[in-house]
């Protein structure tokens, strides 16, 4: 029989391994490839609960794709202290993966947290613990960083306001942030919609309302995936999106002399149009681009 801390320490080098490779997002055909002591085991499959048959707890977690327009399933789940309300399979608490979770949570077992981010494609977080269970709603409790794994979920409504929000941020690091900017990145083919750039390690995400605005939801039509040049430049508005997808730069920039960078990079950018998805529920929504234009003009 496997050593269950054996195979749960050679699964978090193959994700590891992997997520480096793709930081946008793994395809479950390659997170599938895991072998440990010379047997295959998947790691993705269909039932979002996973126990293979030689480990008594479960090994991980998933939650599926939504639609680009559509907000991460988790993100209405959110428990306080920003814990993550998993669902169990089903309703009833006496089901085998439902159990297989629950072992989990008493023997304190790390586990992977796969999420959707496109067709076939997850973002793999990792360890994330099962801290608590909550019967009454069909949800256990998952903790995505070691600081909320410290405090007691049920002593969380008595933490002081600072202490809550620094772990609810933490969640914002290390969950939303991240699935926010592989879901961009993927339905951009992961390159620059200004410049066309396309390495991912020099891409983010950029909200086009800022997150701490009205409407500013980690969609992917308030996202543009943008290379770090044009998203400090978009953020700061020297440049500005128009409605109609046109780029403009702002007047006293275009009067600017500097190096090749400003020139090519910024300058020549007025009056270009911007390269957005296929998909049309993923292209840049209107009514956000001409919210944030109108700073962008203020700024002007």
């Amino acid at each position: 029989m496997l050593d269950d801390t054996q195979v749960r320490s050679a699964m978090f080098d193959h994700l590891r391994r992997l997520t480096e490779l793709h930081p946008e997002g793994v395809r479950s055909a390659d997170l599938n490839t895991f072998a440990v002591g010379g047997r295959a085991m998947k790691l993705v499959v269909q039932p979002g609960i996973w126990k293979p048959a030689e480990l008594d707890a479960a090994l991980t977690i998933r939650t599926t794709f939504t639609a680009p327009n559509q907000m991460p399933p988790y993100q209405d789940d959110i428990a306080a202290g920003g814990l993550i309300k998993y669902a169990y399979r089903g309703t009833d608490s006496n089901h085998s993966d439902n159990r297989a979770l629950r072992t989990a949570m008493q023997q304190q077992r790390p586990l992977a947290y796969f999420i959707g981010v496109a067709k076939s494609v997850y973002q793999a977080h990792f360890p994330v613990f099962i801290v608590g269970e909550r019967p009454e709603q069909h949800a256990f409790l998952v903790a995505v960083d070691q600081a909320q794994r410290l405090v007691d979920p049920e002593l969380v409504e008595k933490l002081t306001p600072d202490r809550r929000s620094y772990l609810e941020r933490l969640t914002r690091v290390r969950l939303h942030q991240p699935v926010f900017r592989a879901r961009v990145l993927q339905a951009y083919e992961t390159q620059c919609a200004i410049c066309r750039l396309k390495h991912a390690d020099l891409l983010d995400a950029a909200h086009i309302v800022r997150d701490a605005d009205e409407g500013g939801l980690p969609v992917v039509p308030n996202g543009l995936a943008l290379c770090k040049i044009h998203h400090a430049a978009y953020d700061r508005n020297i440049i500005g999106v128009r409605p109609d997808l046109v780029i403009d730069v702002r007047r006293d920039i275009l009067a600017e002399v500097d190096g090749p960078m400003l020139k090519h990079g910024i300058q020549e950018m007025a009056g270009v149009r911007i390269t957005v998805p296929r998909q049309r529920t993923a292209q840049p929504d209107g009514a956000r681009l001409e919210q944030r234009y109108e700073e962008f003009r203020a700024a002007s």
